[in-house]
């Protein structure tokens, strides 16, 4: 059975892993607003998603 020798430090475990990072984020413009915010993600502000309110949000309390 394969068992490592040494113990692999955490900064060469991270150099490795470096490509695991994701690109800058994407973002798509509001039809309505006109605001940037993330695809397939509710807009916290309005509380939309797809065209439709999905959540309440506080200032239409």
């Amino acid at each position: 059975m394969a068992v490592p020798k040494r113990k692999i430090s955490p900064s060469r475990r991270g150099k490795r892993r470096g490509g695991h990072q994701s690109e800058v984020p994407t973002y798509v413009e509001n039809k309505d607003s006109g605001e940037l915010h993330r695809p397939h993600h509710i807009d916290m502000k309005t509380g939309m998603y797809k065209g439709r309110k999905v959540i309440e949000t506080k200032d239409a309390k």
